[in-house]
């Protein structure tokens, strides 16, 4: 099985009928989201509870980890304890995990969580906090990837039952990593898709850099050399599937559709679509 999805739900204007329920527009065109908003903060119960009565019953989430518990901030200045600090984001999802909403959980790390043992000592203790949820797991430092880390890095992914995220991104200094084409977990594969925009990605941290780092548009082209690489992991595991998030200029939803035609696929058991928007 193949299925198709964007970062976000509310910035993909192809997708908008109604701009007071984005939501449930987008659900009529795909059946997962990578929840981003999940990073910089824990969803509310609130929050939760709505997502769940918007969408339909087989419709999933990718909520990305909370930001300290990648690294990207100190786990101290937010909570007790790191275990802490899982079972509140635990505890926050717990409506959607019980109801078979999560697709996966996806831990994003930043550049500078190198190749190392105190980091794989940290991944560890993440499968433990997290138990047995599916967990992808996006690396952002080559070290992980070198030829001599590689095997190892991809062992230890299929040990701990981690699902191997395989990235599309500009091959910048420091930031980045080689597009991996192999598969960690039997169950579920992960293409994350973030563009070709080398010199918004290099400038990561530059001024207006989240209107420049995902600014791409894949041609035709370029989206029909995915095709071989997807078949390839989907002879490896259950499903596969493909997180477009190169919409710094609106391009995802469009990219999206039109690999999901490539592909010849068709998405069961969506939101009801008033209005066809790609034919």
């Amino acid at each position: 099985m193949i299925t198709i999805g964007l970062t976000g739900w509310s910035d993909h204007e192809l997708l908008m009928t109604n701009k007071a329920r984005k939501l449930e527009g987008y659900t009529s065109h795909f059946p997962f989201v990578e929840l981003d908003t999940s990073f910089y903060a824990i969803p509310s119960e609130k929050n939760i509870l709505s997502w769940l009565d918007k969408t339909p019953e087989n419709f999933q989430f990718i909520p990305k980890a909370f930001q300290a518990m990648t690294q990207h901030k100190e786990w101290i200045d937010f909570f007790p304890s790191q275990q802490a600090m899982f079972q509140t984001y635990l505890v926050a999802f717990g409506p959607m995990i019980e109801a078979n909403k999560i697709k996966a959980f996806l831990f994003q790390f930043p550049p500078f969580f190198h190749y190392t043992k105190e980091h794989l000592v940290d991944l560890k203790n993440i499968r433990t906090w997290m138990g047995d949820l599916p967990l992808a797991i996006e690396f952002r430092h080559s070290s992980w990837f070198t030829k001599e880390n590689s095997p190892l890095t991809l062992t230890f992914l299929a040990e701990y039952h981690f699902i191997h995220a395989v990235i599309d991104q500009p091959q910048t200094p420091g930031n980045s990593i080689p597009m991996v084409e192999a598969v960690t977990n039997n169950k579920l594969s992960l293409l994350r898709l973030h563009g070709r925009n080398y010199e918004g990605w290099l400038n990561s941290s530059g001024p207006n850099w989240r209107e420049k780092r995902t600014l791409h548009d894949y041609s035709e082209e370029e989206l029909t050399l995915f095709i071989p690489i997807i078949r390839s992991l989907e002879t490896n595991s259950e499903e596969v599937i493909i997180i477009f998030n190169n919409n710094s200029g609106g391009h995802a939803a469009r990219n999206a559709k039109h690999l999901q035609k490539l592909l010849q696929l068709t998405f069961d058991e969506l939101g009801p679509q008033q209005l066809s928007l790609f034919d």
